[in-house]
């Protein structure tokens, strides 16, 4: 059972693993998607169609008559990533190996549905993947397996979302033979340590020049590809958006949110505690580059300000 992108490896996994038999994939329902709002399969849905494989997709998991045809297919394993529903008792008690979850962090830590981003955007050096047993709780149940994965300096969002889902989806298949022999056993979460991962808003990438670069860098990174990290520049008619997609911290200090330098080695912009120096930008309406060829065509000097918050 998986929606998002990030569950495709696990599903490939799975297709590839001997020994192993995908009986059924449930998905979401087609949504509209793009600028054109076309209707489209997700990219679970897609994998699975070019696999040849079953695939259901009921508007609501709970609803009974969805539960019994599950039951027809007598899963003895439901594996689920990213699928986007609570699952209801109903279904949870149905496979005799019971529902598993790939969670993207190591819990108890970032329970809920953002983990990889607040893992970076709070300045953690390490994350991974948890593979529990599924109870009513979210993301409540006991712990089947779980790897670490550093988090690089050159790591944004997208890498270590690609990175985790490639590491998911190796523990799932690596875990499964044990569950099958019972020589795996979940153990409860510590109580201690818990820590939530609320989903991210568009607003959560706006830039408060006051807080310390380190914090705005950790949350460039975090929000990197969306919803993008972003300030604005004064202009004449309404505020200019600037999405920055790349930047470094800087040992120097100046008014908040205020130019410090702008050449052909980047936009040095003044926080709360040091600097940044932003590397990539990209002007409302325009393409992605590089601050060399931003200030080709939209000067800045030392002295502007960008919004504060």
């Amino acid at each position: 059972m998986g929606t998002a992108e990030i569950a495709c490896p696990s599903l490939a996994a799975l297709c590839a693993s001997p020994g192993v038999s995908v009986v059924a994939v449930v998905t979401q329902p087609d949504r509209p998607k793009g600028r054109d709002l076309k209707v489209q399969p997700c990219a679970v849905k897609q994998l699975a169609v070019g696999k040849g494989l079953l695939v259901l997709q009921p508007e609501r998991a709970r609803h009974p008559e969805f539960v019994a045809e599950l039951a027809r297919l007598r899963p003895d394993l439901i594996a689920v990533m990213a699928y986007g529903q609570i699952l209801p008792q109903a279904i949870l008690d149905l496979p005799p190996l019971g529902c598993v979850n790939v969670h993207t962090s190591l819990l108890p830590k970032y329970r809920g549905a953002a983990p990889i981003q607040w893992a970076i955007a709070n300045g953690d050096n390490e994350t991974g993947v948890t593979l529990l047993q599924m109870d009513a709780g979210m993301d409540t149940g006991g712990i089947l397996a779980q790897r670490a994965t550093p988090i690089r300096d050159a790591d944004n969002a997208q890498t270590l979302h690609d990175r985790l889902a490639q590491l998911g989806a190796e523990l799932l298949v690596e875990t499964i033979p044990g569950l099958v022999a019972k020589t795996i056993v979940a153990r409860p979460q510590p109580a201690e340590g818990v820590s939530h991962a609320p989903k991210i808003k568009k607003e959560d990438g706006r830039i408060d020049w006051q807080l310390p670069a380190r914090t705005l860098w950790n949350r460039l990174r975090a929000f990197t590809p969306w919803p993008g990290a972003f300030t604005h520049l004064p202009a004449e008619t309404r505020p200019l958006l600037l999405k920055i997609w790349e930047a470094e911290v800087e040992s120097q200090q100046g008014p908040v949110s205020q130019v410090l330098a702008a050449d052909k080695t980047g936009i040095v912009v003044s926080c709360g505690t040091d600097a940044l120096r932003l590397l990539t930008v990209q002007r409302e309406g325009g393409r992605r580059m590089s601050a060399a060829e931003y200030l080709a065509g939209h000067p800045l000097k030392p002295g502007h300000s960008f919004a504060s918050a």
